[in-house]
């Protein structure tokens, strides 16, 4: 097994395609090492897309059955990185599919706890006025049901950007559709949400910035 040492500092990219590489000859370590290395980013996301917990760990755990199955097949012609978000998004497209009746949106309302209060999104009230704190709550659900009924496409590219922080580019190479596009895509993202959450905000809606 590759080793990145101090004075040797292997690119990650190059890194993370030895990794692939050894786990097609079915190197147990080498699967371990990538397990470790992307478990973080395939729960968290699952998690934003998913209904809940124990959905999104079922879920990241035939993602990485898929990376192991698969590795033979990477064609090198993307990061790894970008390899394994295209599987956890099929992934979960197909649970989707598959589980018409669950309430998508539910998994992003636990995002509450996360959300920085100084959100632009979310203008946070102070701890110590419970109005305010309640105010807020409820401005957190309705942006979660407006996030959850968007378009497919547009919830993808949202929570791509906004929260897994990833650049236009690299949602273009993920989702492997043009930069235009994926521009597009999240500009109308942002009109519908306005319109959305329009009714409940009245006319400081269109002053909000998503």
């Amino acid at each position: 097994m590759i080793q990145r040492s101090v004075e040797i500092q292997i690119p990650e990219a190059i890194y993370d395609r030895e990794l692939l590489r050894r786990i097609a000859e079915k190197d147990h370590r080498a699967f371990k090492i990538l397990v470790d290395r992307f478990q973080n980013k395939v729960l968290n996301l699952c998690f934003r897309l998913l209904d809940n917990p124990q959905n999104a760990e079922d879920v990241a755990q035939e993602v990485f059955f898929q990376v192991y199955k698969s590795s033979g097949k990477f064609r090198h012609d993307c990061l790894v990185s970008t390899w394994i978000y295209r599987i956890i998004l099929n992934r979960c497209r197909n649970f989707n599919r598959d589980n018409r009746k669950f309430r998508w949106w539910g998994g992003l309302r636990r995002e509450f706890q996360d959300v920085r209060r100084d959100d632009p999104v979310l203008t946070a009230a102070k701890a110590d006025d419970p109005e305010s704190a309640w105010n807020e709550h409820q401005t957190k659900e309705l942006i979660w049901k407006a996030i959850a009924s968007l378009p497919e496409k547009q919830k993808t590219m949202l929570i791509l950007h906004k929260f897994e922080g990833h650049s236009y580019k690299e949602i273009a190479e993920v989702l492997d559709v043009s930069l235009p596009s994926v521009e597009s895509c999240l500009h109308r993202a942002k009109i519908n949400l306005q319109k959305k959450l329009a009714p409940y905000f009245l006319k400081g809606c269109r002053d909000r910035k998503f």
